[in-house]
């Protein structure tokens, strides 16, 4: 019996580790490579403006009709 019990909580802390990994190399770094200070071929301008109210930088999104993919360009302040 303790040996399943043991085998469980090594189950669940290799889980609990591999969805923090997931998380960390998916999901922070989907939005943080689509940006820059030049849109690329391809790219359209949206009414889309983002202003972080903590920094005051202003991110124009640009929106890529074939492929659906955005960018975010950092406007200069």
């Amino acid at each position: 019996m303790i040996d399943f019990v043991l085998g469980f909580s090594v189950l669940q802390i290799l889980f609990a580790v591999a969805c923090i990994l997931l998380g960390y190399f998916i999901y922070d770094k989907r939005f943080n490579r689509n940006h820059g200070n030049e849109v690329p071929n391809g790219f359209i301008a949206t009414q889309e403006v983002n202003i972080d109210p903590v920094t005051g930088i202003k991110t124009t999104v640009y929106y890529n009709p074939k492929t659906g993919e955005r960018f975010y360009k950092q406007e200069k302040p």
